[in-house]
């Protein structure tokens, strides 16, 4: 699973349920989910686009993440494209697999948008054989939050924290154990969040470049399943299931680094009880050389569908709010903690404040500079099938079966779950 706001179903914005065939002129309507976040975040570039273009109107519908997912793929499936939307938002993971699976559904948008002013790895998500297909939305660049109170209790200063590598780390945690009685870090055993954060930062994923399976020789995936492996066998692991427990850990005090993406922010400064007692540090690396500490975890994005009405319109729309409004970057994330991947807004003013919750640390101009420099990877279309067999394989590590053949195992079984 990822450790992201789930889309939490809400009453429809506006004051009908019925999804017309066929939108009013001048009407856009958007997909989404998580109505205090995207559906907000869309509501106010509406609101801006509409005050310059008064005979557009924007229409959002928000839905559970799930239930968008279901709709969008029987629609595009039966080839009823008219009961769907203008636009639709995407989690980034599963943007290749509708892109893949449904040729000429999206709109190609590569001589629609400058996406030179992205973040390099967001528009590699939405690209197929050489066309941009999305309009870039929210980032997951991934950072390490940590409990400074615990770090400096077990003898650490926040220097010790900067740039580490990931066998420091488990050192780390040993002597957090030991002098607080609090673990380094929740793990979700059947989830792969923390793997994936680890092979992002390494520039590989479970596939190529051309969208073969990369499994046995994936020196990537080997050193993250070990490292993942460690930290469980040391003792520094918070074992828990499910998003409700893994963000509990973080309210209750039981953990004292939480490793995600800037999303979790959120979370962690509603802990009016921990204020100031939190830092920031990049994710811990694979080597020594200063290198490999930026990666991703989540975010999602933007999709005109093809055979819209408003296809010109709703384009012209995401270009003029999502492509260029720096202004509007600035406020969704001193509103909704939103960190956009338009590089250009890393530079206001909003970027730049110091947070008091994090002892005056200028946390967002952080996660800005490491956005630049997540490694680019090709998700592929089968990104959740093969977390699934790379998970079902975890317990091998743990059990200590050589990786060789813990590797040849979920190759086995992702091959036949992508089949």
């Amino acid at each position: 699973m990822i450790y992201s706001r789930k889309g939490a179903y809400c009453a429809l914005i506006g004051a009908s349920l019925l999804l017309s065939t066929s939108a009013m002129a001048g009407e856009i309507t958007v997909w989404c989910w998580d109505p205090n976040f995207n559906g907000a975040i869309m509501q106010e570039a509406g609101a801006r686009y509409a005050a310059r273009h008064p005979e557009t109107t924007i229409k959002v519908v928000d839905f559970a993440k799930g239930d968008v997912e279901q709709k969008l793929q029987t629609a595009l499936a039966s080839g009823t494209t008219q009961a769907l939307p203008d636009i639709v938002l995407i989690e980034d993971y599963g943007a290749q697999k509708y892109l893949q699976s449904f040729p000429g559904a999206f709109a190609a948008l590569s001589d629609k948008v400058d996406h030179a002013a992205f973040a390099p790895y967001k528009v590699k998500l939405m690209t197929v054989d050489g066309t941009v297909y999305g309009m870039p939305f929210d980032t997951g660049v991934a950072g390490m939050f940590y409990r400074k109170d615990y770090l400096e209790a077990a003898g650490f200063k926040p220097s010790d924290m900067e740039n580490i590598t990931w066998d420091r780390y488990v050192e780390i945690g040993k002597a957090v154990v030991e002098k607080t009685g609090k673990k380094m870090v929740a793990i979700d055993p059947n989830g792969a969040d923390l793997i994936r954060i680890m092979m992002q930062s390494q520039g590989k994923w479970y596939v190529d470049d051309q969208d073969n399976l990369t499994i046995t020789d994936n020196p990537a995936l080997r050193a993250s399943l070990e490292v993942e492996g460690k930290l469980i066998n040391a003792g520094v692991v918070k074992t828990l299931s499910g998003w409700t427990e893994w963000a509990g850990s973080i309210g209750s005090g039981d953990v004292a680094t939480v490793m995600s993406g800037v999303w979790i922010t959120g979370t962690i400064k509603a802990q009016a009880d921990q204020f100031g007692k939190w830092g920031v540090a990049p994710i811990p690396s694979f080597s020594a050389d200063g290198k490999g500490h930026a990666s991703n975890l989540g975010g999602s994005s933007w999709y005109v569908l093809d055979a819209s009405a408003e296809k010109d319109e709703a384009i012209d729309f995401l270009n003029e709010i999502y492509g260029k409004d720096v202004d509007f970057y600035q406020k969704i994330l001193t509103e909704r903690g939103a960190v956009g991947s338009l590089l250009a807004a890393r530079t206001g003013d909003a970027y730049s404040t110091a947070d008091d919750f994090f002892g005056g640390e200028k946390v967002w101009q952080r996660f800005a500079t490491w956005l630049a420099e997540v490694p680019p990877v090709n998700y592929g279309a089968f990104t959740t099938e093969i977390d699934t067999a790379v998970m079902a394989h975890l317990p091998d590590v743990l059990k200590g079966e050589p990786l060789d053949d813990v590797l040849k195992s979920i190759e086995a079984q992702a091959q036949g779950q992508i089949q």
